[in-house]
């Protein structure tokens, strides 16, 4: 995989002492352990704010995982994308059928190591429905779900739980969703 803000010699580690200082001035706590095993796919909720961006980079940073987010490809545009791409980012048309979910497992394939970020409700407003590409990604190539989260009201954000697919979409995403019931966003009223 591509070298990113995660995994760039000399930078990330000042970076992450940058971090590390942003977060203890702002009061906000990353919750969670570095992992070992850096393979699965990451869900980030509630996304209710553009601030949710920055304040992943910053918990991202602190936990030293080497993570690869989506955005929509708007995020990405001429002469400003190469610094998305830098900070981890994969531009998706939405628009349009791509296929993303097989070529994401098919990356699960090719590379031991890998993280994607995926923000479940799919836009900052509120949805009663989240988008099941994640659980999709994650069921086909046989890895984890990493529930990562922001709780406003408890200024902390961070990873929690893995959680299994077991190939029964709709008992799994209740059960996924019941994580996520008590967190409120940087807008609660879109939580």
């Amino acid at each position: 995989m591509r070298t990113t803000v995660f995994s760039t010699p000399i930078i990330t580690p000042l970076l992450r002492i940058l971090a590390l200082g942003i977060l203890k001035l702002s009061g906000w706590h990353a919750r969670g352990e570095e992992l070992e095993r850096q393979r699965f796919v990451l869900i980030g909720a509630p996304h209710t704010s553009n601030w949710d961006f920055p304040l992943m980079l910053l918990v991202v940073l602190k936990l030293r995982l080497k993570v690869f987010w989506m955005g929509k490809h708007t995020l990405f545009p001429w002469g400003f994308g190469w610094l998305m791409k830098w900070l981890g980012g994969i531009p998706i048309n939405r628009s349009a059928s791509h296929n993303v979910v097989s070529q994401t497992v098919q990356n699960y394939v090719e590379y031991d190591d890998l993280i994607v970020l995926i923000p479940p409700e799919g836009t900052r407003s509120k949805v009663d429905n989240w988008k099941t590409g994640f659980y999709h990604i994650a069921n086909n190539a046989n890895v984890p779900i990493l529930l990562g989260y922001v709780d406003a009201d408890k200024k902390e954000a961070g990873i929690a739980d893995f959680f299994h697919p077991t190939g029964d979409i709709d008992a799994d995403m209740r059960a996924i969703r019941a994580f996520y019931a008590d967190k409120k966003g940087l807008n609660a009223e879109n939580s």
